[in-house]
């Protein structure tokens, strides 16, 4: 639903914090720091092969995130022989069964199997980056559709005016270079394949750059490793271009990265939310945080804004250095001295890890063995000089403290108590009006001191402990309470809370898989190779089924990589060493063809600057 129509009908538009789970404590770790719902790796068959998890930790996480109304969605986005398509059905059939509120896929051999009604969500993997495809992913039945990173607001605006389709948007963590699901690099250069959840990480490594004329221009530098993507500043942007879901990248990520960044962002998308009454949150419950998240003091490789803001780019977007944390910035060594040094800027501790970049260009680091009145003193004194400027990447005390409880999220309640003549009463109503109620015998003498009775009454039956709810209000409903046992009110409130809890776990109400009409769509390109990701015979049937003709199937079936486009990217070299084939005044700093070399192989780039794109193709030689 595009906002316009939503002001027009009087409705809001529910925005949703997506959060990753590596495994299900983190998932619920994620809860309660703010996410209204979670991304989780399936056994097998996840774009994260390492961050799979059991069917019953899966299960368990939906049974605490169904609680406070947020969803869980299951991540089975890789590609599948023909032998994996039963096991991956059998997968998403139990994980339905356990209550799973939305599957995440890119292999469209499974949109020709007999699947469970849960909803289907495009993944980033399927290259959803044109109104076009959006278009025919919703016209198949998808609910959801992840964009790719590499979009403009514009793009964005352009794919919600032509498609109604719920849009996801990555708005935090690591970039690939390449457009997802198109990047065979790992795949041409060490047999693992990024499609199948296995990458090498090839973008993360040291390549020297050559011109036209074979002199190296520059050398063993990680000229295809991306900084992250931050756009935290941005989501009233994205909201307003038509983005509902708000996605966190992370499944390697552990619980400490995951409670931060969940925590930053949902603090930013509740300021958007209360200033824009045309939005509302999507899941329910309180959070109440004992930190203050700062996504400096978190894994990053330094952040960019990426295309959001204009078709070329932002600023610089790689992090050529290393593709290690580099963390924030502490400041300055101000003096050396004989064990040690002292820093000009933020206060270090015990145990922090510092990094800093050397004469030579790479990034080196050292832990804070001791700060002893201001003297800092290193594991390694070596390449410290003063002036140079150090990065804090393992932050000592900010880290303990998300190593404890961290965050609490709760859900409000309101109370009613009375009495008879032999019983006591306690209803409960929570904030989205589910309800509960329960009666215990009590036999009591009229109070010598009702107000006294008053408030214990009131003291035991609002302190819900570590229970999911917190009392709101409480109306005592009788103006002579009599004397009551500690014990007979503390039960009396753990009844009603865990009849009140049961209750919500009974009135959740999953969606269901939309389902197509009309006839089979088109796919909106006619003839397809390679990058098709064609990997099974029903992907096949899928394709000729909806009017295109496969003419190679996916490089993971032996297709030699030689003279290949192994990625296709909006990064471009040439800009980001300002050398742009569009500015007259860098165009003839670095003269083509230009190469990149890993010591091993060599890599042809090309440049389609009429669209800013990038291909790294694998030579031939």
């Amino acid at each position: 639903m595009s906002k316009e129509l939503a002001m027009s009908n009087g409705t809001q538009i529910p925005l949703e914090l997506l959060a990753p789970a590596g495994n299900s404590d983190i998932g619920k770790a994620a809860v309660d720091h703010g996410a209204d719902a979670v991304y989780i790796g399936a056994p097998r068959f996840g774009a994260r092969a390492n961050a799979g998890n059991s069917l019953e930790d899966i299960a368990g996480l939906i049974d605490y995130a169904h609680l406070f109304n947020v969803r869980v969605y299951l991540a089975l986005n890789t590609l599948l022989s023909d032998r994996e398509i039963p096991e991956a059905v059998s997968i998403i059939t139990h994980a339905h069964q356990a209550g799973i509120d939305g599957l995440i896929l890119q292999d469209t051999g499974l949109l020709e199997q007999e699947l469970p009604p849960v909803p289907l969500i495009a993944s980033t993997q399927m290259n959803n980056a044109t109104p076009e495809k959006v278009r025919f992913l919703e016209d198949l039945g998808f609910s959801r559709v992840i964009l790719a990173r590499e979009l403009s607001l514009a793009d964005i605006r352009s794919i919600r005016e032509r498609t109604t389709v719920e849009l996801e948007s990555f708005v935090h963590g690591a970039l690939c270079v390449c457009y997802s699901g198109q990047c065979y690099m790992s795949q041409a250069t060490s047999g693992r394949s990024g499609n199948r959840g296995v990458c090498a990480q090839p973008c993360r490594l040291p390549y020297t750059l050559s011109d036209g004329k074979g002199r190296e221009v520059v050398s063993r530098k990680h000229l295809l490793s991306l900084k992250d993507l931050n756009l935290v500043g941005h989501l009233k942007d994205l909201a307003d271009a038509g983005i509902t879901s708000f996605k966190i990248e992370g499944r390697y990520k552990d619980a400490a990265y995951v409670k931060n960044v969940t925590a930053a962002y949902r603090k930013a998308l509740d300021r958007l939310i209360e200033a824009d009454p045309s939005y509302r949150r999507q899941s329910s419950g309180t959070v109440r945080l004992h930190f203050e998240p700062d996504l400096a003091r978190t894994f990053n490789r330094g952040y960019t804004s990426y295309f959001l803001l204009e078709p070329e780019g932002t600023g610089h977007q790689a992090a050529m250095d290393s593709p290690k944390s580099v963390g924030a910035m502490v400041g300055n060594i101000s003096r050396m001295e004989k064990n040690g040094f002292r820093v000009k800027g933020e206060t270090l501790h015990n145990g922090d890890g510092l990094c800093f970049v050397s004469t030579s260009g790479e990034l080196q680091g050292f832990r804070v063995e001791k700060v002893d009145n201001g003297l800092v003193i290193p594991s390694d004194m070596k390449g410290l000089s003063t002036g140079l400027t150090l990065f804090r990447n393992h932050d000592h005390d900010f880290l303990k403290q998300l190593d404890k409880a961290s965050a609490k999220r709760t859900l409000s309640v309101s109370l009613v108590f009375s009495q008879t003549a032999d019983a006591v009463h306690l209803s409960a109503v929570d904030e989205d009006g589910f309800e509960a109620s329960v009666s215990l015998p009590a036999t009591f003498e009229p109070a010598r001191q009702p107000e006294k009775v008053h408030d214990q009454i009131k003291s035991q039956l609002t302190s819900t402990g570590n229970t999911i709810f917190t009392v709101s209000s409480i109306d005592l409903a009788t103006d002579a309470p009599g004397f009551l046992p500690l014990s007979l009110l503390n039960s009396l409130r753990r009844s009603v809370l865990a009849e009140l809890e049961a209750a919500r776990r009974k009135g959740y109400v999953p969606r269901k898989r939309m389902e197509p009409s009309g006839p089979p769509p088109v796919y909106p390109k006619k003839n397809l190779d390679y990058r098709a990701n064609v990997f099974n015979r029903f992907a096949r049937s899928f394709y000729e089924k909806h009017g295109a003709t496969v003419l190679e199937e996916a490089m993971e079936t032996g297709l030699p990589p030689e003279g290949r486009v192994l990625m296709t990217t909006r990064y471009c070299i040439r800009r980001e060493l300002g050398a742009c084939l569009k500015n007259p005044a860098q165009r003839t700093k670095l003269q083509g063809p230009l190469t990149l070399s890993d010591g091993k192989r060599r890599f042809e780039l090309r440049f389609d600057c009429h669209v800013c794109r990038m291909q790294v193709l694998l030579d031939r030689k």
